[in-house]
């Protein structure tokens, strides 16, 4: 044991007020149930910053704050990171990177919280940053797992992680066909060139998000930097009668709009034409710009000044999707999809690029997308515990991976809290099927890829049901299965928060799709990792 008995706790939070003053009755509630365990082994809570009774709420809610907050605090204790909200990384990131005691990141097993969100996505970015750290998770912080992990970690300031699960790249069984046509595949695409269009960068403080230009050039990427500002003149462009075609269009798929008639706590029709005008202009300035990808921030920027991004993000992400036309008529990148990553999320970006091209060489469906790694339960399925995840994006996947396509989609206006503008989700419920999964990361100052197959598991619609009443209803839901992979390996293992997923048509179909999306990422020089079973 350390010769003091005081543990330092301190909390990033969110940059909005409404966010943070919601999720400290989640944090209040995790750290009194932490000081209850943490006495059981004779330590004691040293807070790092004091709750504000102006501000309601005891986060750390901006990079400024959080410099001043480490000044303060002794740099040789050991620290707890514990998160029960989604967090801004940037808030702590600085701080962390000069302690010199041991880390520890902590979230609360609680799907409505998101804190496991912001944990995950600040372990990627400490990852990125090549500050060492511990992590672990619990409901209540008092089952054995938590309070054997927590043991290791008072004593040697380490956590020794399970990595049984995951094997090196070279393991594959791979043709030797198989083999040559990724290969090809790779040097074509570095050859090729392709330019990433970035609507700002830094979404919401995700350090492990943005990628490193030389890095991004190796694989034959290359930033092309936009302004959501741009977005937003080209969006006050659009005609009102274009951005309606687009609507038009999506009620004759048989898509739903909740719409109401207070627009501060209700999705209206307006709004959703705002967010019409934003996919038609988001299409032509990818087309204007050559973009074979885009990414849109909205978050901190563009919530200030219109609807959510979200429907526009996932329209562009599906091959049939209303289509969109420059100024002399020509049908803009016409029955394709373009590639959205969203949250500037630039490792989803190159990933959702490569798959999508490899995909459609496969002959796969390319629809492609991220989503968080939300929460998750077991669930009996076919008679048998299997441990379900809910994957679950802020507010738009591809219609193509909804039961009943267009026809199951449905829009919702985002929650208040988060979007004052309000707008309207593309949520749907992610269709059984085996997918493949994948997340790009940076460590060691390198591109890796952890990826595996998995299998979306169809629960009864009251199970579904609960499931978003306890996460966030509005948003589209996947029921994950990942065969091989322990809910305790994948926290310990995962680097951020997002985790990309694509479908195949079959699991013998998934299995080789991963095998040739493993070669072209080494090919190009992403050292990849298999996770999971394979038979």
């Amino acid at each position: 044991m350390y010769e003091t008995k005081k543990i330092l706790v301190v909390a990033s939070g969110d940059l909005r007020l409404d966010a943070n003053r919601v999720g400290w009755a989640f944090q209040e509630k995790m750290e009194q149930q932490l000081a209850i365990t943490l006495a059981e082994f004779g330590y004691g809570i040293e807070r790092g910053h004091p709750y504000d009774p102006v501000k309601q709420h005891g986060f750390i809610d901006s990079q400024k704050m959080g410099i001043e907050v480490f000044k303060n605090l002794d740099p040789n204790l050991p620290i707890i990171v514990a998160e029960s909200v989604w967090q801004y990384t940037h808030h702590v990131l600085p701080g962390l990177m000069t302690h010199k005691g041991p880390i520890l990141t902590l979230a609360n097993w609680e799907g409505m919280s998101s804190g496991l969100v912001g944990m995950l996505n600040l372990n990627g970015s400490l990852t990125k940053a090549e500050v060492d750290y511990s992590t672990l998770w619990s409901k209540d912080f008092q089952d054995d797992f938590f309070k054997g992990k927590l043991t290791e970690w008072l004593s040697t300031g380490t956590i020794a992680k399970d990595n049984s699960h995951v094997s090196t790249y070279a393991s594959l069984e791979i043709s030797d066909a198989a083999r040559k046509s990724a290969e090809a595949f790779a040097l074509d695409f570095a050859k090729s060139k392709a330019i990433m269009g970035v609507f700002d960068e830094g979404c919401m403080g995700m350090f492990n998000a943005i990628v490193p230009d030389r890095l991004l050039h190796r694989l034959g990427i290359f930033k092309e930097r936009l302004s959501q500002s741009a977005l937003y003149a080209e969006m006050m462009d659009v005609d009102q009668s274009e951005a309606q075609q687009v609507l038009d269009w999506l009620l004759g798929r048989g898509m739903k709009f909740n719409w109401g008639s207070n627009p501060e706590v209700e999705l209206t029709i307006e709004q959703t034409l705002e967010q019409c005008k934003m996919y038609i202009a988001a299409v032509r300035i990818a087309d204007q710009f050559g973009c074979d990808t885009i990414g849109i921030q909205y978050q901190q920027g563009l919530k200030d000044l219109v609807a959510a991004s979200d429907l526009a993000e996932g329209l562009l992400n599906n091959t049939d999707r209303p289509p969109v036309f420059d100024n002399k008529g020509r049908e803009l990148y016409a029955k394709s999809l373009i590639p959205h990553f969203n949250e500037v999320d630039e490792c989803a970006g190159i990933d959702a690029l490569i798959t999508t091209r490899l995909w459609n060489q496969l002959g796969l469906p390319p629809e492609t997308t991220l989503h968080d790694i939300r929460w998750g339960e077991e669930y009996r399925i076919n008679g048998q515990m299997e441990f379900v995840w809910v994957f679950l994006i802020s507010g738009a996947a591809p219609p193509a991976h909804f039961i009943g396509g267009y026809s199951g989609a449905s829009s919702e206006r985002q929650p208040p809290m988060y979007f004052k503008k309000g707008g309207g989700s593309l949520k749907g419920i992610s269709r059984p099927g085996h997918i493949v999964w994948s997340r790009i990361y940076i460590e060691h100052d390198c591109l890796k890829c952890d990826l595996g197959v998995g299998e979306v598991v169809s629960l009864p619609e009251e199970e579904t049901q609960r499931r978003w009443e306890n996460t966030t209803s509005e948003w589209p839901i996947m029921h994950a299965v990942l065969p091989g992979i322990s809910k305790d390996q994948m926290m310990g293992r995962h680097k951020a928060n997002h985790i990309q997923v694509v479908y195949a048509d079959s699991k013998k179909w998934a299995i080789e799709a991963m095998k040739s999306k493993a070669l072209v990422f080494n090919s190009l020089g992403i050292e990849t990792f298999v996770c999971g079973e394979l038979n």
